[in-house]
């Protein structure tokens, strides 16, 4: 049977080229350092920073039908941090760096839809670029939003 679990560490296995370190749930540090960025962190829905955007989430879902699979939808947020905000360095600075990762996020991704058949269907996936705050530092990032189903 896929857990929630599992599917959230094969996410952070996620081998994407150009990035410094990927962090599973509990690995994730309380402060990023510069030589560790850019970094990938995994938080589910519930563990978010309030000025993140929420993926949406439907929670436990069976199909109508009878004998059909039941199924769990969740709602992940897989955090690329590339740099801090610093002044007089604007986004403008880190948009050819944020965008090549994003290409690269998503070559990796494609590779693996189903995050090696831990998901029902491949994985939705909305892209948040902005400043997102980490341990109490501002850095340049995006948020992949992602959606999932997990048959139980």
């Amino acid at each position: 049977m896929t857990t929630f679990r599992s599917t959230l560490t094969a996410l952070a296995a996620l081998s994407v080229a150009g990035v410094t370190r990927n962090y599973d749930l509990d690995a994730v540090p309380e402060t990023i350092a510069r030589p560790q960025l850019p970094a990938l962190l995994v938080l589910p829905a519930a563990a978010q920073d309030e000025a993140l955007p929420r993926p949406r989430s439907q929670g436990f879902q069976a199909v109508a039908f009878s004998g059909g699979p039941r199924t769990v939808q969740y709602g992940v947020t897989h955090l690329l941090l590339v740099a801090p905000v610093e002044s007089g360095r604007g986004a403008r600075s880190h948009l050819p760096r944020l965008i090549d990762l994003a290409d690269a996020y998503f070559a990796a991704l494609s590779a693996d839809v189903t995050l090696g058949g831990r998901l029902a269907l491949p994985a939705a996936v909305r892209v948040e670029p902005g400043i997102y705050r980490h341990g109490g530092i501002s850095y340049h990032g995006i948020a992949f939003q992602h959606t999932w189903v997990i048959e139980l």
